[in-house]
Formats: C-alpha cells, sequence, structure tokens
C-alpha cells in the first residue's frame, strides 16, 4: 500500500519508479479519484461549517424571541444534511474505489534492483559449495525416491489429485528431520522465536501482505467462510502485529515458524510436472522480521545469510541472485533468491526468496513503532525468506547425495535428527 500524500506530492517521481517495475502501469486513475476525493471533502466541510454555524444563529435567535427566522434556518439546514449524506455516500464510494486501486498497485523497487524484463535477468551475486562430479548418470529425486520406496505419486494422486505427495518410511522421516533441523538452528544459532501459528487466516490478513486482492487465484478458499488456507507462514507472522503500535526498544522482532503452505499455482500449467518441485501443498520454515526503516537493510542482509547457513550445513551447493525488476514479486521493494543445485537438470532452482518490503506490508496491515527520540509513530519495515522450503531440500538431498547403488547418504549434520546414516533401496 502507498502513502496517497506521497503520491500526490511527488506523482512524476512514483510514476517514474513504478515504470521501472512496469512500463504499462496505469496510475493516472490515482490522480483522478484523489482529486474527485479532495474536492468531495472541502464540499463536505463547508456544508458541515454552515451548518454548525446556523445552529449558533439558531440559538441566538431563539434567545432573542424570533422563533419564526429561526425555524426558517431550521427548515433549510434540513436540506443542507442530506446534501452532507449524499456527498458522505459519494466520498465512501470514491474512498474505497481508491483504496481497491491502490491495493492493486506493486511495491517501489528499491534503486539498487537491477533493471531486467524476466528471470534471464537476474544478477548473480555469489555461488557456495562445490558441484559434485558424479561417475554415473545422477537420477532425478522422484525416480530415487520411489526406487527407495519413501515417495508414491500414485497414492497421493488417488487420495487428492495432481501437485501431492505422499511421503512414507524414511521419507517421512527426513522430511521431519528437516523441519526440526531448520528450526533448531534459527533459535538457537539465529535468534529468532519460534512460532506456530494458525494454518488458516482472515481476508484482512490475506490482504496486509499482499496475497488480496492480487493473487487471489493462487489461494485456497474455504467455502462459506472468510478464510483462506495459508500460502506460506509470512502472512500469519506478520499480520500479528496488525494494528498494533511497537516500541522501538522492542525491534527487531525475528520469527520462525514452520507451516504446511497451500498454493493452487494458477498459470503454472506444464511447468515443472515431475516430482516435487512445485505442489498444491508443501511444507516450509518462514523467517519473518519486524524492524525499523534505519536498520531493515541490514536486517535484509542477514536473514539471507540465516537461509544461506542452512545450506551451507547441509553442504549442498547453491547460489544467490537479485531478482531484476521484471521477476520482483510484487509486494517486495528487494528480493534475493537462493537457489540449490540439482544435478538431474544441470541448474540452480530456487529453494528460498528473502525479501524487503520496506512499510509497504506495514501500511497495509497497519503495523506501527513509536520511537524512543521523539515519541512519534512510523511504520516499521518488514522482511521475509524462506529458511528453508523443505521439500525442495529434501529432494535437493536426495539428488546431491545419491549414491550408484541406488541408495542416498544423509548428510552428516542431519544424522541425529534422521537417527539413519543412509536410505536404501527396496530389494
Amino acid at each position: 500500500m502507498h502513502d496517497i500524500k506521497y503520491i500526490r506530492k511527488n506523482f512524476d517521481e512514483f510514476q517514474k519508479k513504478m515504470y521501472k517495475r512496469n512500463p504499462n502501469i496505469e496510475l493516472k486513475p490515482i490522480q483522478e479519484l484523489d482529486k474527485k476525493r479532495l474536492e468531495l471533502i472541502s464540499q463536505v466541510e463547508k456544508l458541515k461549517e454552515e451548518k454548525n454555524n446556523a445552529s449558533r444563529d439558531i440559538g441566538n435567535l431563539m434567545k432573542q424571541g424570533n422563533k419564526q427566522e429561526a425555524e426558517a434556518i431550521k427548515e433549510r439546514m434540513k436540506n443542507v444534511s442530506e446534501e452532507i449524506k449524499i456527498l458522505d455516500d459519494s466520498l465512501a464510494q470514491i474512498e474505497k474505489e481508491l483504496t481497491d486501486f491502490l491495493l492493486e498497485v506493486p511495491n517501489i523497487l528499491d534503486d539498487s534492483v537491477p533493471t531486467g524484463k524476466d528471470e534471464n535477468e537476474n544478477v548473480e551475486i555469489r555461488k557456495w559449495g562445490q558441484i559434485r562430479n558424479f561417475d554415473f548418470t545422477p537420477l532425478p529425486h522422484e525416480e530415487i525416491a520411489e526406487k527407495l520406496g519413501i515417495l508414491n505419486l500414485e497414492v497421493s494422486a488417488k487420495l487428492s489429485g495432481a501437485r501431492f505427495s505422499y511421503l512414507s518410511g524414511k521419507g517421512a522421516q527426513l522430511e521431519r528431520a528437516l523441519i526440526n533441523f531448520f528450526l533448531d538452528s534459527h533459535t538457537q544459532e539465529h535468534g529468532y522465536t519460534e512460532a506456530l501459528p494458525p494454518f488458516m487466516v482472515n481476508s484482512r490478513s490475506m490482504t496486509g501482505t499482499g496475497q488480496l486482492p492480487k493473487f487471489k487465484e493462487d489461494a485456497f478458499k474455504i467455502e462459506g467462510r472468510d478464510l483462506y488456507l495459508i500460502p506460506t507462514a509470512e502472512v500469519p507472522l506478520t499480520n500479528v502485529f496488525s494494528d498494533d503500535i511497537l516500541n522501538e526498544a522492542n525491534l527487531p522482532v525475528y520469527l520462525a515458524g514452520y507451516t504446511p503452505c497451500f498454493r493452487s499455482e494458477a498459470g503454472s500449467y506444464g511447468k515443472d510436472t515431475k516430482g516435487l518441485i512445485r505442489l498444491h501443498q508443501f511444507n516450509k520454515v518462514e523467517l519473518v522480521k519486524i524492524t525499523t526503516p534505519e536498520t531493515s537493510e541490514e536486517e535484509h542482509e542477514k536473514l539471507l545469510c540465516n537461509a544461506e547457513k542452512i545450506l551451507q550445513l547441509l553442504h549442498l551447493p547453491y547460489r544467490v541472485v537479485l531478482l531484476c525488476s521484471g521477476d520482483t514479486g510484487f509486494s517486495a521493494a528487494k528480493c534475493y533468491d537462493i537457489e540449490v543445485f540439482l544435478p538431474s537438470q544441470g541448474k540452480y532452482r530456487e529453494i528460498s526468496s528473502v525479501s524487503n518490503f520496506k512499510d509497504f506490508q506495514a501500511r497495509r496491515a497497519n503495523i506501527r513503532y513509536r520511537r524512543k527520540e521523539d515519541q512519534k509513530t512510523e511504520f516499521v519495515h518488514t522482511i521475509n525468506g524462506s529458511g528453508l522450503a523443505v521439500g525442495r531440500t529434501w529432494l535437493a538431498i536426495l539428488e546431491n547425495y545419491q549414491n550408484s547403488d541406488g541408495s542416498v547418504t544423509i548428510p552428516d549434520i542431519l544424522v541425529r535428527y534422521t537417527g539413519f546414516k543412509t536410505i536404501q533401496p527396496i530389494k
């Protein structure tokens, strides 16, 4: 959400920044609606002033015994009251139209975001880890998992349809081990407080973080209820603080939460149809920060390092890319993707997006803080990132730690969580 006062005073600058994201974006209606709104406010204020003055005059006339003239003014004020009501109704409609329009306008990009059309123009920041040289042809994760007897896509299709998974045995144990490992690492080593939020939220919460109304088609709605299955823990964890005024002394807030995530994957027809890359339901540990504008850039970089550390401990090769203007998400001002290497594809695939939203989400969700220095209130900055996507880490382990005999070795750091060192194929 954007500050209409800023847009009003700096429309050319605002438009220029939006054109960096999308040169075809239409912003003129903001000016037109805002102008109508201000005109209506002015008319209503003048009429209310007239009505207040009339009330004073009526009182004086009644004291003077001039009842007839007082009654005449009262009669005229009935028309003024009706006019005020009509204008108030028009004002409410204009304000709704303006708000609805602003809710569809993406965040302003940070100046450091490179200009580009799509993911092909993202900028690689760094790589980590050594890509393994296999002395055999590495298999894709779904083939490995089926031979190990830990993934059954026929069962998940029978139960739910396409883009779901059914893990069993050591596959399910590995998934659970990863969740625990992620949470322990972030709470014990990185200073996050663990949270377990609801897996369903209302439309206000979805609007607060930017999922609604823009991405309504991507959400799973509960029929007959104002509830949605969460697409990410970012939604409930950020909205914990909606309509709150936090004390600056208590910032930054660090939260880490495990949840399943539910996405309809609208528009992804034909993409990643095999395996577990793109599912309707998947597990994720999300990291959320609430901080001040002065520290948000530093906290963004620190969160990125927190997510990277997990892959380093697992010895999974990855790279970090800075998303270009055409690939940066709707709510983000700046976003890094961490991409893990998948041997079967011979390329890096996203495993975490780490975004700084600045005050965009805070304005939508009304999250503020009180400054220590002058006690004034400002909007916080919000930051979040996956720490990590559990399913994609699961499949990355299978692909990178597969052996020629069909077995998979468990990374050393995970053995105390799994209780086993390898997964052997079914005989």
